[in-house]
């Protein structure tokens, strides 16, 4: 079974940073994302390049481009089947900037943390 539920991370105040930034973005925009989390949701681990990535330290990229520009989603796989989306950014350069992925793995450990894993 490849297939996850797809959830967004929510701090310990109750926000939900990656679903602020997709309410942020153009509707066109909007759009692709649902596209690539609906192919997260249905392939998993086994989604490709060019639409997810590995980038290290648990933490992958969902990546689509949109009105904005090059956007990029990043999650990790949590047990139960979930991936959890924890920031999403415009990306500006060729190489993911360190403090978006820092980001992502520091709400990974806090996922981890709150859920006793």
């Amino acid at each position: 079974m490849d297939s996850v539920t797809c959830v967004y991370f929510k701090s310990e105040s109750g926000r939900c940073p990656v679903k602020e930034f997709v309410e942020a973005l153009d509707r066109y925009s909007q759009r692709k994302f649902f596209f690539v989390v609906d192919l997260l949701s249905e392939f998993g681990r086994r989604l490709p390049e060019p639409h997810a990535k590995f980038i290290g330290d648990d933490i992958f990229e969902l990546r689509f481009r949109g009105t904005e520009g090059s956007i990029r989603i990043m999650y990790f796989f949590f047990h139960h089947g979930q991936a959890v989306l924890t920031n999403g950014f415009i990306k500006k350069t060729d190489k993911t900037p360190a403090n978006q992925k820092k980001i992502a793995v520091d709400r990974r450990k806090a996922h981890l943390t709150l859920h006793k894993v």
